[in-house]
């Protein structure tokens, strides 16, 4: 039998592919970084040097271009899960009148600018200044992220900005297919049914979410699967995303949706860590892929149509957002930042211009270099960001420098386990005014504490990843309330490790439990039912008529011999040593005393 021979240069592989992609993304990336330039250049040189004008050692970049759009789809729906309705209702200011202004002023200034410096008909310059003024969702909000300033007065602009931007694909499209020479593209659907659909769709998306998916991970959540947890996230964020995208509609704009429809859902946390590490992943083979597909041919042969190109892009679209940001009462240097952060091109002007090329508005050439414009655009930013930061830094006050103490009374917790002991423990921490995040694995018992106006997230958390999820870098205190069979010293260890400001305290179940803990950096490890018992033994005492004095002593004796027994067994790391130190009869020197 004679197997059949591929002739080609480079035999189509997946581990080959993979291989080479992530190992110039690793040493590109923590090189960019390491220069402080941050990981979305890097992505891009690394995909150049990889694509077909530079080593041309991975081939077939459109295609990977359109797996990975599954990145941005991902990073919408994560951005949709910090955002439950009423917030982005509060949000709406900033989406329908910044977000609009945007687009519009800075589309048809593109397309005035493009009109007038080359020989493009007005058609074919309103159908490459709109595409223009989209900017990166997928460069931006990592940006954000990695700054802190996501969930800022700053960052909500900015995101309110690329969410219209995101809504405004539909009304694009629309443009461009109302322009268009192609007799094919005649018979399409009006822009009121594409209008009805979209809204259609949407509302579909939160039906299903509230009457199919909520019950879905609820079922998971009582199965305690977390593969199936991980399983249905993907399935949510996939299933949103085909039903915009089997209406030709954006797959990102349905991800995002149904990241709303589940922000207020006691899973969220749970979502957040599982998807993200695919985010991360199929983000950076995103503008590995943009990066390929960066002609430097069509550079090389009109270098400076495309510097020229870049540099009016950056600087109209950061001069409109500078005013409008003004115009909306932000001040000179959060102006000037949000418009440098969202002066470059987008992902989504890739998906226009080829739909301009095919509605014969512009030639496939045009498309190709305009796309190098974006993606050169892409290139600027973390340089921008960089080089404008003294200028764009707020003026620390004089008093701050002197100011001591503190900056706030207050606190962030979490809490890990919320039974009987996580529960008492919640509400002191929430009657000294400390904000608290609950986090269980009980579905029931969620339930349950919803009905009581408890909001406790579903999420084991004991990963890492999760407390991570739930804010744990920035609170200054972990209690872990659960038993003490599913913690372990290295855990905790890590736990420490990770979130170092963070306070670690610990419910140990008993005294086995207390040894097993024994190397745990935590700060405080606590038997359940220590105190109580104690407390229950002081009460039978003062009732028995004995003085508060002799109460004292006995309780004194107690905890000083249960101290020494403990220190020796987990000096041994055996609960069965130093048994003569339990006290077994009366000891009538230590307990006599007046009767009260």
């Amino acid at each position: 039998m004679t197997l059949p021979t591929v002739s080609s240069p480079h035999p189509a592989s997946i581990l080959h592919d993979g291989f080479l992609l992530l190992g110039f993304a690793l040493a590109f990336v923590l090189l960019f970084r390491r220069l402080g330039l941050g990981a979305t250049l890097g992505y891009l040189l690394a995909g150049a040097v990889l694509g077909p004008f530079v080593l041309n050692l991975v081939g077939d970049a459109e295609q990977k271009l359109g797996f990975a759009e599954l990145g941005i789809t991902l990073l919408l729906f994560l951005v949709g899960l910090e955002l439950d309705p009423s917030k982005l209702w509060k949000m709406k200011r900033d989406i329908l009148g910044l977000g609009l202004l945007q687009v519009s002023i800075c589309g048809l200034a593109l397309a005035g600018a493009i009109m007038l410096t080359t020989n493009f008909s007005p058609a074919a310059a309103l159908a490459l200044g709109l595409p223009l003024a989209l900017s990166s969702t997928a460069q931006v909000l990592p940006m954000l992220q990695s700054s802190g300033r996501l969930k800022t007065r700053f960052g909500e602009r900015a995101f309110s900005i690329l969410l219209f931007q995101d809504l405004s694909i539909i009304p694009l499209i629309t443009i461009i297919t109302a322009l268009s020479r192609n007799p094919a593209d005649a018979g399409g659907p009006p822009g009121w049914l594409l209008a009805v659909e979209t809204v259609g769709a949407i509302a579909g998306l939160v039906a299903a979410g509230r009457f199919l998916i909520r019950p879905l991970f609820r079922l998971i959540g009582n199965l305690g699967e977390r593969e199936m947890f991980v399983v249905a996230a993907l399935f949510t964020v996939l299933a949103a995303g085909a039903v915009m995208e089997l209406l030709g509609l954006s797959t990102a704009l349905g991800a995002f949706i149904a990241g709303v429809m589940l922000a207020d859902s006691p899973y969220r946390h749970e979502l957040e860590a599982d998807v993200e590490p695919f985010r991360s992943i199929l983000l950076g083979l995103f503008f590995l892929a943009v990066g390929m597909m960066l002609d430097l041919g069509a550079i090389a042969r009109d270098p400076l149509f495309v510097l020229s190109m870049a540099l009016m892009l950056i600087t109209v679209k950061a001069a409109v957002m500078f005013g409008l940001a003004r115009l909306f009462g932000v001040p000179w240097r959060g102006a000037l930042a949000l418009g440098l952060l969202l002066s470059q091109g987008g992902e989504f002007g890739f998906v226009l211009f080829a739909q301009a090329s095919h509605a014969l508005l512009i030639a496939p050439e045009a498309a190709s270099l305009f796309g190098a414009v974006v993606t050169l655009s892409m290139a600027t930013t973390p340089f921008l960001m960089m080089a404008t930061r003294r200028f764009r830094a707020e003026p620390v006050p004089k008093t701050a420098a002197t100011r001591e103490g503190p900056s706030n009374d207050g606190a962030n917790a979490l809490i890990v386990g919320y039974g009987r002991f996580g529960q008492a423990a919640g509400q002191v921490l929430q009657a000294a005014g400390i904000t608290v995040t609950l986090i269980d694995t009980d579905v029931e018992m969620i339930d349950v504490a919803g009905t009581f106006g408890a909001k406790v997230y579903f999420g084991d958390g004991t990963r890492i990843d999760m407390l991570r999820q739930a804010g744990a870098a920035a609170a200054e205190m972990i209690l872990f309330c659960i038993d003490g069979d599913q913690l372990d010293a290295a855990m905790l260890a890590a736990v420490h490790e990770a979130f170092p400001r963070a306070a670690v305290f610990v419910r140990a179940f008993d005294r086995r439990a207390m040894i097993k803990l024994r190397d745990a950096p935590a700060t405080l490890l606590v038997r359940e039912t220590f105190e109580s018992a104690i407390a229950m033994a002081r009460a039978a005492l003062d009732n028995a008529g004995l003085s508060n004095e002799a109460i004292t002593r006995a309780e004194t004796l107690f905890r000083a011999r249960d101290n020494e027994r403990l220190l020796l067994q987990i000096g041994a790391g055996d609960p069965r040593v130093a048994r003569d130190r339990i006290l077994t009869a009366p000891e009538p020197q230590e307990m006599n005393g007046e009767p009260g």
